[in-house]
């Protein structure tokens, strides 16, 4: 039976998309080598950390990719292919360096149905892998996305730790302070994190420009092209919207019920993490709007589930699995689903008073969080997950047409993963 790890999850595939990520980075950082130090200096810390991280957008991508590989490109998978013993499979090994060289002069629009070009066996493989070559190329661009989105949020937050460890923010302080020696001068020290910050923020822009570049290098005019682009773009936009509004919620400016705070969540984090990545390997497969509209609604619902899951593991979770303060979100402020639910019911007085002050100690941390547990929060919040779960299983069961049972399969596994996981 086909895998999560064998459509795109295993070592393999996160060696590609690694290399296809450094690859970017290093391009970037030899544009910027003649630019001055300080931004020399910024690219490469920020470098050092994006290759460190878990690659779940991207994988997701490649996962799906390969999951539709054998509807996408059916002759280039067969045993009666004269080159299938000596060109392995998509998912088996990596793919970089033999779709990059196919791609000059094969861009999106040249897919499968494409009139264009050479039939046959051969002309079939080469388009599979070329097709493949875009789709780690589409991959690297969300997540330098995803981190870009990573240092403007830290700056929005004030962190200066991620999962535990210092971030991006963090570590240029530590090195500053070390080369300065200003730790001992509040009024240095505290033009140092400012300097820090407005550097995330730069370095984030830097980033989100990159991953543009890349997108739209790799389209030319044409429907399949046109489409990858507007799905980039609502995902950058709908992100943004949902940072917004959840800046809003947390000042009080606006109202905080629970569909506020779920469209939130749905908005931040689902569209560019999980649909942003389904669509664009419908779209790369060439598999047409029908698949990319149902792996699309399918991302919708995975990722509003992660989201909410995220909450869950920051209140109920331990810290020593998610890296954060356990009651980090209640000090905060933070307005997610548990405090939506918790706020119409009958422990919210005694909720209320703790919550947002800025100050929680582990005694009264505790306290909010049994309270949570009382009123119930914790289970409806489950009870959505699972429901989300359900129906994105349900909606790819369908199997419509071109999507096939491997897509199936990876759903299931990535919902299980999922479920499973404690950070």
């Amino acid at each position: 039976m086909t895998t999560a790890e064998g459509v795109g999850f295993g070592p393999p595939v996160t060696a590609d998309i690694e290399s296809e990520v450094r690859r970017v980075l290093d391009s970037r950082a030899d544009r910027v080598a003649a630019l001055g130090p300080a931004i020399v200096e910024a690219w490469d810390r920020a470098s050092s950390l994006l290759l460190g991280g878990k690659l779940l957008r991207p994988r997701l991508l490649m996962g799906a990719f390969d999951a539709l590989a054998s509807a996408a490109f059916p002759e280039s998978l067969t045993e009666a292919d004269p080159r299938a013993e000596e060109s392995p499979r998509p998912e088996e090994g990596s793919r970089l360096e033999e779709g990059s060289r196919l791609e000059e002069g094969s861009r999106l629009e040249a897919g499968p149905g494409s009139e264009a070009g050479p039939r046959g066996p051969e002309a079939a493989i080469d388009g599979a892998l070329a097709a493949r070559a875009r789709a780690l190329r589409i991959a690297a661009a969300i997540e330098l996305l995803h981190f870009a989105f990573l240092l403007h949020d830290d700056v929005i937050d004030g962190d200066l730790m991620r999962r535990g460890r210092p971030n991006f923010i963090g570590l240029l302080l530590e090195d500053w302070r070390a080369a300065d020696g200003t730790a001992a001068d509040p009024s240095a020290d505290a033009a140092l994190l400012q300097a820090a910050r407005s550097t995330a923020m730069l370095i984030g822009d830097l980033l989100l420009s990159a991953a543009q570049q890349i997108v739209f290098s790799e389209v030319r005019p044409g429907d399949a092209g046109e489409r990858l682009i507007e799905q980039f773009d609502r995902a950058v936009t709908e992100s943004v919207a949902g940072e917004l509004t959840d800046v809003a919620l947390s000042a009080g400016h606006i109202g905080a019920d629970l569909a506020d705070v779920v469209e939130m969540s749905r908005q931040k984090t689902a569209t560019y993490s999980f649909e942003l990545p389904l669509r664009s390997a419908a779209i790369i497969s060439g598999l047409g709007a029908d698949v990319e509209a149902v792996l699309g609604r399918v991302g919708a619902m995975l990722g509003l589930s992660y989201q909410l899951q995220d909450d869950l593991l920051s209140t109920f979770g331990h810290p020593d699995d998610h890296g954060k303060d356990a009651y980090s979100d209640l000090r905060e402020g933070k307005q997610t689903a548990l405090i939506a639910i918790a706020r119409g019911s009958a422990v919210w007085p005694l909720i209320e008073p703790h919550f947002g002050t800025g100050e929680l100690s582990e005694s009264e941390g505790a306290k909010v969080r049994s309270l949570l547990s009382e009123c119930g929060a914790d289970r409806e919040v489950r009870v959505l997950i699972d429901e989300l779960s359900d129906n994105a299983r349900a909606l790819v069961a369908t199997e419509p047409a071109g999507i096939g049972p491997e897509m199936s399969v990876l759903i299931d596994d990535l919902i299980e993963t999922l479920k499973g996981r404690r950070s």
